[in-house]
């Protein structure tokens, strides 16, 4: 390491001349709405509405829409398992809940399942996009009378070429570090319901004009199981002689629809107070919402496409509806389109998010030790985990080639990680009742006490439920069980050498830690050590530290003190705890960043102060920090994914959501070449050029005479100028003012801009 006992640079270095490192151990969260809450879980679980119900059907028969109704019902009670779990804290998702009650060996095996979840939800999700848009594609051609149909090796090849170009379109998003928006997702499920309302209502409208009947009841005689849906059991009479088995088997073909429940535990921590009462407004609207998109696509579609028509759609379900809606053929493509827009927007947003989650749990597995460093080694230009991100990408890459565009092939494999991560998740919580028993926010309902036990009737209900049709889909599901096997067993290997080399490695890497950390509740001065009106310095990569450099060549020693801060950013389905633990925030990546910048004080002589806080969100991290701190100046490196100005106005933006307190901060982006932007952050006069102050000038003389014998001065002519325009705005003319400021803005880009 290249700090030594003494040297200048360890600021508030104990006796031991070791520098400390203050650890705030509360997070700093943006909290979000339970709309928006409900939003973003929406976005993953919505979108098997576009696939389940063919699915099913294709397994199962007719009657396949009454078993994806029981399972949306179903839905609700094992959303009350998670909402149990996140009011007793246990906030890290299916890992966190299953470590803390049956220990480290089924978490790791649960995480395995979970991680195959993740690895196909990106997968069947572009796969389906792409299904879609061939489907499309196909009706185009034929009403513009170009081509026959597209044949089903065409189609195959569409959706697995567009569900590879989506993956990597969202590789590198993640790669560059864009953040999920809970805005974007909200302003989906906007355009999502505008969809669904309409095709609920257009799909009423013709069942009602061709009398349409509801499919067949869900009884066991009813079902018409294929030999791909009894799997091993096709040579047994089990499913003919027990009507409850073949129930199941139903079930384990329909449970597709359930998936994305998963995100509710992620998006806990951000949902604001009072949270509890939030996040059971947030499951009401995802039950209700997912409820009557995904049954009444599936009700609608058996009862409204032929039954003969209806099998060439089973990967396009509600295509095919459009289609075979009532009404002009051009309105029904119209229409078609307009599913297909809307179902790229949300399926793509699920592959998305498939990276997110897959990159925060193996992050939070990281940060436990199971998995080392190396796999966390931030982008030497980004930052971000690049190496978990390619090694999930690659994964799924591989997933849509070996599938070749099959998405029923893809719901068989995903079915195997949904249903086990639901079922270790239910058997977590049921344990946890009892090794950690108390009162808690919520439970589970149908709970009976016998002689002052505690019987949690609904929620062994759920848990038996959940791995009943988990055991079940293991023998109907041969191709899932043995690929969901097998990646399961390999990556529990995996974690387990990677933990024990870990473990090996851990009395080397306490002789390489001269870092004495500290935790903090709260980040303040005196915990730092820092005066107020102190230079807060973000850093986030030991390859991007010239804006420290600048600052520690021109801060002078004793006037000002500088604070190096490292927010470690709480990524989806990662680190879910408010409170947390010193080794879940400083590892081996922070100890090489903070080494780094110790050695630049240390060559200049000067002092710096390290602290490290958790948020998820970059800036408003950095800002509520230095709201802490009571610092005076930020100085941050240029970013690797936006441009200065957008820059600029994220920040902007983060300041403007602070409490009413807001302090003013002074800003400054330096960039590599050395240049620098100045920014200042609140309410401040504006820099005006000479030529504005001379435009200014000529107002005031020219109305100076005018006026007279009033009084006039410069600020007398903003003043009124600034009325002016709110008046305009106020009398409904904004868009008429908002017009003239861009005219005003483009002829000014036009100087600025040198002719060639």
């Amino acid at each position: 390491m290249s700090s030594t006992p003494h040297n200048p640079a360890a600021a508030g270095s104990g006796g031991n001349g070791i520098p400390r490192v203050i650890v705030a151990t509360t997070a700093l969260l943006t909290f979000i709405s339970f709309w928006r809450a409900a939003a973003i879980v929406l976005n993953d679980l919505a979108s098997s509405a576009y696939y389940a119900g063919g699915e099913a059907e294709g397994y199962i028969g007719k009657t396949a829409p009454w078993f994806i109704l029981a399972i949306m019902l179903f839905s609700y009670a094992v959303r009350a398992v998670y909402v149990e779990s996140c009011s007793m804290f246990v906030r890290g998702g299916v890992y966190r809940a299953v470590k803390m009650s049956l220990g480290g060996t089924l978490a790791k095996f649960s995480v395995s399942a979970l991680m195959f979840d993740y690895i196909l939800t990106g997968p069947i999700s572009g796969v389906a996009a792409g299904q879609y848009l061939a489907g499309l594609i196909n009706d185009l051609l034929l009403y513009l009378h170009v081509s026959g149909p597209l044949s089903s090796a065409t189609t195959s090849l569409i959706a697995a070429s567009f569900a590879i170009l989506v993956t990597l379109y969202f590789w590198w998003q993640n790669t560059k570090g864009v953040a999920e928006s809970s805005e974007k997702a909200l302003h989906i499920m906007k355009l999502v319901t505008v969809m669904v309302v309409m095709l609920i209502a257009w799909c009423i409208y013709t069942a009602a004009v061709r009398h349409s009947a509801l499919p067949p009841w869900p009884h066991p005689r009813n079902l018409r199981l294929s030999t791909g849906a009894l799997g091993w059991l096709a040579h047994s009479n089990l499913p003919h002689m027990f009507g409850v088995i073949a129930i199941f088997i139903a079930l384990g073909h329909s449970v597709l629809a359930m998936s994305g429940e998963e995100s509710l535990a992620q998006v806990y921590r951000e949902i604001e107070s009072p949270k509890l009462p939030n996040l059971k407004k947030a499951g009401a609207v995802i039950f209700i919402y997912s409820l009557v998109f995904t049954s009444l696509v599936s009700f609608f579609a058996v009862m409204i496409i032929p039954d003969d028509v209806r099998q060439h759609f089973l990967e396009n379900l509600i295509g095919g509806l459009a289609m075979n809606l009532e009404g002009p053929f051009f309105a029904r493509l119209i229409f078609h389109g307009f599913v297909v827009v809307v179902g790229t927007l949300i399926l793509a947003g699920a592959v998305n998010t498939a990276i997110v989650g897959s990159n925060g749990v193996l992050n939070r597995v990281s940060e436990d030790g199971v998995l080392s460093a190396w796999f966390r080694q931030p982008h030497k230009r980004f930052g971000t985990s690049y190496r978990i991100i390619n090694i999930v990408v690659a994964l799924q890459v591989v997933t849509i080639i070996i599938s070749r565009g099959d998405v029923t092939f893809l719901a068989n494999l995903y079915a195997f990680g949904v249903i086990w991560s639901f079922a270790m998740n239910g058997l977590a919580v049921l344990v946890l009742r009892y090794t950690s028993p108390g009162q808690r926010e919520f439970q589970v309902p149908l709970n009976l006490t016998l002689r002052g036990v505690q019987i949690p009737v609904g929620l062994g209900l759920i848990t038996s439920t959940l791995f009943l049709i988990a055991v079940v889909n293991l023998f109907t599901k041969p191709i899932a069980t043995m690929a969901g096997g097998a990646f399961s067993v390999l990556l529990y290997i995996v974690f387990t050498i990677s933990e024990r080399r870990g473990r090996r490695g851990g009395a080397a890497h306490v002789e390489m830690d001269q870092f004495n950390l500290e935790l903090e509740s709260e980040l303040t001065p005196e915990a730092v050590g820092a005066r107020p009106g102190n230079v807060l310095v973000p850093i986030s990569n030991q390859y991007a530290l010239y804006h420290l450099g600048n600052v520690l060549d021109r801060i002078k020693p004793g006037r000002r003190d500088v604070v190096v801060l490292h927010v470690r950013l709480l990524r989806r389905s990662a680190s879910g705890e408010n409170e947390l633990e010193a080794n879940q925030l400083f590892g081996s990546i922070e100890q090489q960043l903070f080494s780094q910048a110790l050695s630049m004080a240390e060559k200049r002589g000067k002092s710096i102060r390290l602290a490290v806080v958790a948020a998820n969100d970059l800036w408003d991290g950095i800002l509520r920090a230095a709201t802490s701190l009571q610092s005076s100046t930020i100085v941050a490196g240029r970013s690797t994914k936006e441009s200065n100005e957008e820059q600029a106005r994220q920040i902007g933006d983060a300041w403007e959501k602070l409490g009413d307190q807001k302090p003013q901060f002074n800003l400054e982006i330096h960039l590599p070449n050395g240049d620098k932007l100045y920014k200042v952050l609140g309410p401040h006069a504006p820099n005006l050029t000479a030529n504005e102050v001379n435009l200014l000038h000529r107002l005031w003389l020219r109305f100076s005479d005018a006026v007279a014998p009033l009084e006039m001065h410069h600020h007398d002519v903003v003043h009124f100028a600034l009325e002016e325009v709110q008046k305009e705005v106020e009398e409904g003319h904004e868009d008429i003012v908002v017009n003239r400021l861009r005219a005003h803005l483009e002829a000014n880009q036009t100087k600025k801009t040198p002719r060639s």
